[in-house]
């Protein structure tokens, strides 16, 4: 005889509109019919709840296991197995109180099919030690259910192996243009305002929170774009009290990540300040008094605050904007890469002399190098050392990668009286010769010799 059942709970709302999610929702309820467990991961205000709900309110998922489609809060009630079993009976209707563990509701779990979201159960994946185990092990166990289909949302990828996972994406820039202006009522789509969006990676959380926040203070497009510049990320809070950090805040106060220890905060700063991110390759050369520094980053991509690509570790765009050090020059860590990578530039590269090709190094990482350049010389200006760093990362730029760069008006700019100036001009002279601009590569090249000559090196 099966037990007595309460009704249970029945799921919120669908989301009003998903915009650009149609093909990943479809996926997911065939999973769900085929009563598949699947894993929805992705950093925080990806939009893994409202896909949930969506898959939870679809008219196929309604026929197929009608009042059995249930939603769990994970973050709503205390991070503990025994609560997570408690507050599972309640919503499942089992009618169970307090279960000390799953046996006194597989008689009930296993009596129906049921469709069972955990939303953001990374707050209890978390965990560490036994209750982490005990959380895992009652997931592990409901994904192999043959009649329930288990359906996670989490920030973090450590799920049961039996789930197909799905990596949630951004928004393409037209879902991203649907969401922004559904909000949005003061002004049209314009290129400015599709700039802004891609420079937020059309990441969804980041968009609603844009277009609230400048429908609420009732700006037009010029307004919104100039509080953009001038603000970025730090405007993404409602007067409701939402917004992205605390969305960001949320992932960072996980067990997972404090175990981290003190540097980890930090090193997510290094990570942002990169535009491409860290090399992998370099983790133990640029982090020598890190312990275990590839598992921190490992685990930095298993929390979503990462990604990896093409062998770099980075971030989403506004996570970057959040995380990066707002005077990069105070970072101990940047402060200290940057000597590394100074050190490694100089380096004499000829192509009849050994480390050469070593020097090709400079082709994967440029753009981050004249990042770094570009920042420090901001505050170093009188410092040989930086301009002497940016005489070689040009004289790299000649050899393996020739191509205009930023730092030209900078290194013109630097006074004649600059120890570094005319070995800066020298190199740049032969970076545009390389590109076929041979009048600027001409004039360089007499403004340099004009410098050397006028401190007796007729050389």
């Amino acid at each position: 005889m099966l037990p007595s059942s309460a009704p249970g709970e029945s799921p919120p709302p669908p989301p009003r509109i998903c915009f650009g999610r149609d093909e990943l929702i479809e996926k997911i309820v065939d999973f769900a019919e085929r009563l598949t467990p699947v894993a929805l991961i992705g950093a925080g205000g990806i939009g893994k709840t409202s896909i949930a709900l969506s898959v939870l309110h679809d008219n196929r998922i309604i026929r197929r296991f009608g009042d059995e489609r249930r939603f769990i809060r994970c973050d709503q009630f205390p991070a503990s197995c025994t609560h997570f079993l408690r507050r599972l009976s309640e919503v499942v209707g089992a009618g169970i109180e307090n279960p000390g563990d799953l046996t006194p509701l597989r008689p009930f779990l296993s009596s129906r099919e049921m469709l069972i979201v955990l939303d953001n159960a990374e707050s209890i994946l978390g965990l560490q030690g036994t209750s982490a185990q005990e959380v895992y092990d009652v997931m592990e166990e409901l994904s192999h259910f043959s009649n329930v289909c288990l359906c996670i949302t989490s920030r973090i990828s450590a799920v049961p192996p039996d789930c197909e996972t799905l990596d949630i994406p951004t928004l393409s820039m037209e879902a991203a243009c649907d969401t922004f202006y559904r909000i949005y009522k003061h002004g049209k789509h314009s290129d400015p305002i599709n700039n802004v969006l891609a420079q937020l990676d059309f990441h969804p959380l980041s968009i609603t929170l844009l277009a609230t926040v400048a429908q609420h203070n009732k700006w037009n497009t010029d307004r919104l774009t100039r509080e953009w510049e001038r603000q970025r990320t730090r405007m993404l809070r409602t007067r409701y009290s939402k917004s992205l950090a605390a969305t960001i805040e949320l992932s960072l106060a996980s067990p997972t990540f404090q175990e981290l220890g003190p540097d980890a905060r930090a090193l997510l700063g290094v990570v942002a300040f990169f535009p491409q991110g860290v090399d992998e390759n370099n983790l133990d050369w640029l982090f020598p008094t890190i312990p275990d520094i590839a598992n921190i980053f490992d685990t930095f991509c298993v929390l979503s605050l990462t990604s990896r690509s093409d062998g770099f570790v980075t971030m989403l765009a506004p996570l970057r904007d959040y995380f990066c050090p707002r005077d990069p020059t105070a970072s101990p860590f940047l402060c200290v890469i940057k000597d590394h990578y100074s050190r490694r530039l100089s380096v004499e590269i000829y192509p009849d002399k050994p480390g050469y090709q070593e020097a090709r190094w400079i082709i994967l990482e440029d753009t981050n190098i004249e990042h770094l350049l570009n920042t420090f010389t901001l505050t170093d200006t009188e410092s040989d050392d930086i301009w002497d760093a940016c005489a070689c990362f040009v004289e790299h730029l000649y050899w393996h990668e020739p191509r205009h760069i930023s730092l030209g008006s900078k290194i013109e700019g630097l006074s004649d009286s600059h120890p570094s100036k005319p070995q800066c001009l020298y190199q740049l002279s032969r970076l545009f010769q390389s590109l076929g601009n041979h009048a600027e590569a001409q004039r360089l090249l007499s403004h340099t010799l004009e410098i050397w000559r006028e401190r007796g090196d007729d050389h």
